[in-house]
């Protein structure tokens, strides 16, 4: 097969919409994954137990998550550009009430209007990449900008240990919402407006209406178990529990967990990457993005079963597979991109972020919850570890029996999936 070439990416689409919204959800995945950190300090200063901490870390997943089906109508009605800007004033915002906090409920509400001001951060660059990207293109450009969120879940590892020595967790929190507040700017000064997107999407009506037809579609419902499953797993591990795991079943101290979970990090960008890349090429000829992401779950799956076994040699090893092979679900984004037509884009994105993070809030309270009934006593039992992620990779098994099971049904605007 000889798979024609795809167009090319001028420069100044690169500078002005995919770097802002780059810089975006790096910010974005650095305060998803920094309590990994600063969670042990966090939790003896205010003598946190695992449900308390998974409870305050959460929040973020969940407000992210509520979010997400008016993001979608506001994507597709106001477009990215104005979108996001607005809500990173409010991630700010979150930022400095974490910072000042001086109580769980100040920290929960803290976390909970970050991950609200953040919850555009990736579906507004997917919005976006549709309406200025070649299609062919959108799996390697969607790959890179979650790439840009692995740089982000880098720097919230050992860069974070590091300005621990020199300030505390209320500094890091208050670097951050300053942060937050140029990139809302550059997005805002940098990004090009784009007309509305022709179709159902002029009147409020026909935005809703938009989303029923999304949730109504059986290529969505295929799609959503596994998916769901293998990113709840992944966020609510990856940005809490990794670390604490390190510790209390690896026995690290807090500069070599740092270093693992930077390795981690490391991988999820070389993931993002590589199977955004590979996607890309693989559908020149003809195999589906959808094939691509379930056999990187698959691995995904295994990884985890390997971790459960406790083999202490592939600790490490093990951990940096799971940041590389958890990243494969996110190319079913693009998928349903590609399987909607543009102007429903953003609803079908945003309607599978909705139930990846209501999962992940659920699985990473849960973890907290399940780790507290095996650790009556002072610190975290191994076994209440093993119990809580044999739980989600048993989720994940479930969700892979569905898509199996299920025919491969007609895209909504009429073409075969396949």
């Amino acid at each position: 097969m000889n798979p024609a070439s795809p167009p090319i990416i001028s420069p100044a689409l690169v500078a002005r919409i995919f770097v802002p919204f780059a810089l975006g959800y790096f910010l974005s995945y650095l305060f998803r994954a920094v309590n990994a950190v600063i969670g042990p300090a966090l939790g003896a200063e205010l003598a946190l137990d695992a449900g308390v901490l998974g409870l305050l870390t959460s929040a973020y997943f969940l407000t992210f998550a509520a979010f997400q089906l008016p993001l979608g109508i506001l994507l597709d009605r106001y477009g990215s550009r104005r979108t996001e800007s607005m809500l990173l004033l409010c991630a700010a915002a979150g930022a400095l009430v974490f910072a000042r906090a001086e109580s769980v409920a100040g920290l929960v509400a803290g976390r909970a209007l970050i991950g609200f001001g953040v919850s555009a951060c990736l579906m507004a660059a997917f919005h976006a990449f549709v309406h200025w990207f070649p299609r062919e293109r959108l799996p390697l450009v969607n790959g890179l900008q979650l790439g840009a969120g692995g740089l982000g879940a880098l720097a919230a590892t050992a860069p974070v240990e590091l300005a621990l020595t020199v300030t505390d967790w209320r500094g890091v929190f208050m670097v951050l919402a300053a942060l937050t507040v140029i990139v809302a700017v550059l997005i805002f000064a940098v990004v090009p407006e784009r007309g509305r997107a022709q179709g159902d999407s002029g009147s409020l009506a026909g935005q809703f209406r938009g989303v029923a037809r999304v949730f109504s579609s059986p290529l969505f419902w295929r799609v959503v178990p596994w998916t769901v499953a293998s990113q709840a797993t992944f966020l609510s591990v990856q940005s809490l529990w990794a670390g604490p795991w390190l510790r209390d079943v690896a026995g690290l101290e807090a500069g070599p967990a740092a270093t693992v979970l930077a390795f981690m990090a490391g991988a999820m960008v070389v993931g993002f990457v590589l199977m955004g890349t590979l996607a890309e090429r693989l559908g020149r000829f003809g195999i589906r993005p959808m094939t691509v992401a379930g056999g990187g779950m698959t691995l995904f799956m295994t990884v985890q079963a390997l971790l459960l076994l406790d083999w202490a040699p592939l600790r490490t090893g093990l951990w940096i597979l799971f940041g590389f092979f958890g990243t494969t679900g996110v190319i079913n984004y693009a998928a349903l991109s590609q399987g909607f037509p543009a102007q429903l884009a953003g609803r079908a994105n945003t309607g599978l972020n909705l139930l990846v993070f209501v999962a992940a809030f659920g699985a990473q309270w849960g973890i907290g919850e399940i780790i507290d009934l095996f650790s009556p006593g002072p610190g975290y039992d191994p076994v209440g570890y093993r119990a809580a992620f044999g739980l989600l990779l048993l989720l994940q098994l479930l969700g892979m029996a569905w898509f199996l099971w299920r025919p491969h049904p007609p895209t909504p605007d009429g073409e075969e999936e396949e």
